[in-house]
């Protein structure tokens, strides 16, 4: 079972709210609207993901992680590995 199991229900909806919004800024872009106002929507859509993405982190911390710190020395490290991976591609 995914470690985001408990969130996935809000994540979706996380998800189609941003999909909607990402919909609005190609309306933008096709009706040649302001620069300054498309980007302040891309802004917020950048934001809406890293939320997004800040859930999924600590779901998979919280769940993965810890499981696999529990469970064995070798699984730890690669998971420990695994999750640093991420965050540095995350906060890039």
């Amino acid at each position: 079972m995914a470690s985001y199991q408990q969130d996935k229900e809000a994540i979706l909806k996380r998800l189609r709210r941003i999909e909607g919004q990402v919909r609005g800024i190609q309306r933008m872009v096709e009706e040649d609207k302001y620069c300054v106002d498309i980007l302040v929507q891309i802004a917020a859509v950048r934001a809406a993901l890293d939320q997004v993405g800040l859930i999924l982190l600590e779901d998979h911390t919280r769940g993965c992680v810890a499981r696999a710190i529990k469970q064995s020395e070798g699984d730890a490290d690669a998971a420990i590995t695994e999750l640093t991976d991420v965050l540095k591609r995350f906060l890039r």
